[in-house]
Formats: structure tokens, C-alpha cells, sequence
């Protein structure tokens, strides 16, 4: 009967404690005394009761590390010379897209913290004629763009816009209370302008 009792306490302990526990009771019989033993597993899988921070992947390119964008892209191109296109802070790392030789892209990540290459891939991208249009006689690089645009916020990501007559760098700075601006660089003066769509 004793054993029963004790069974029944530790499940109720458990039920109204939230946690899992376990009971053994060793015993011969009824009338030998019981020992119970109990366990409690406060290891218990807690990952349906966490609570969601507000979050969103898009939180960790509000707040990068010490290596700025125009760091990224200094530090892709020392690893793979070329023409740096694009550079965008996305899942924790800095992503360089680097137009090599001839049609060839590269993708190099570049750790926000060190500026150390984590490492490199090739791209296939067909774009590379209409790349290097866009960029023939401009004296602003990727990097020049991103130090300019570095004057309105934290930079979290730099590129080109080939497209129609506005062709440009494109950057998007985070404040550090968060807000989103994007900014046209222009590709001869890095005259940093606020972005029309932007409203």
C-alpha cells in the first residue's frame, strides 16, 4: 500500500511541477518497508517552451562585428583578385561576390569578426558583360561605395545596380536602433544619396 501512496505523490509532484520524474519502489511485499526512489529528468526537452525572442535571421546583420563592409570586401579581394560586385552580411558571415577573369564569379565569406576568409566557391552567373559595362570608366568601387555610404549607419550590405539609366551602388545601413535605410552611391563621385523606393 506504501508503495502505491509513494507512486502516486511523485506522479502528482510531477505533474505540478512540469518536469518528469520517475518512481521505483523496491519492496517484497505489502508489509516490508518501501523504498522509494525517485528521479527527476532535468534534462527534459524545453525547446516547445521557449519563448521566441522577437527575432529573425535578418536580426544578426543589424549587429556585425568589427569588420565593416568595405573590410569584407578589401579582404575577399586579397584573396581572390577581381572585381567585387556585391557584398551583403547574411547568415552571421559577409558574402563577397567577386567578378574574376573573364565570365568566372566568385562567392567569398568573409567572418565578421576577423575578417579572415572562411572560405570560397565559384558562381555561375551569365551577367558578367553587362557587369562590366556598368562599371566601365567609374572611379567608385564596391568598397569606395561602402565606406561612403558608412557615413548614414552601420553598412550591411553593398552592390550594384546595372539597370536602366540610375546605375549605381546600391547600400542598405541599420541604425543602431534598428531602422533599415537604403542609399544610391553614385559610381564616379560616391555622392551618397537617400534611395527614392526607400519610403
Amino acid at each position: 500500500m506504501k508503495r502505491n501512496i509513494v507512486i502516486a505523490v511523485v506522479t502528482a509532484a510531477a505533474l505540478v511541477g512540469g518536469g518528469t520524474a520517475t518512481a521505483l519502489a523496491v519492496s517484497g511485499d505489502d508489509d516490508d518497508a518501501s523504498t522509494p526512489v525517485t528521479r527527476t529528468d532535468d534534462d527534459r526537452d524545453d525547446r516547445d517552451d521557449r519563448s521566441d525572442d522577437g527575432g529573425d535571421d535578418d536580426d544578426r546583420a543589424a549587429a556585425p562585428g568589427d569588420v565593416t563592409a568595405a573590410d569584407a570586401v578589401a579582404a575577399a579581394l586579397k584573396h581572390t583578385p577581381g572585381t567585387a560586385v556585391s557584398a551583403e552580411l547574411d547568415d552571421a558571415d559577409w558574402e563577397v561576390d567577386v567578378l574574376g577573369k573573364g565570365d568566372t564569379w566568385h562567392s567569398v565569406r568573409v567572418d565578421p569578426d576577423t575578417g579572415k576568409v572562411l572560405g570560397s566557391s565559384e558562381d555561375d552567373e551569365d551577367d558578367a558583360a553587362e557587369v562590366r559595362a556598368a562599371l566601365k570608366g567609374t572611379s567608385v568601387t564596391a568598397e569606395d561605395a561602402a565606406k561612403a555610404a558608412a557615413a548614414k549607419g552601420t553598412v550591411v550590405s553593398v552592390g550594384l545596380d546595372d539597370d536602366g539609366d540610375d546605375r549605381g551602388w546600391e547600400a542598405e545601413t541599420r541604425a543602431s536602433g534598428g531602422d533599415e535605410r537604403d542609399w544610391n552611391v553614385a559610381l564616379t563621385t560616391a555622392s551618397v544619396t537617400a534611395d527614392r523606393d526607400d519610403d
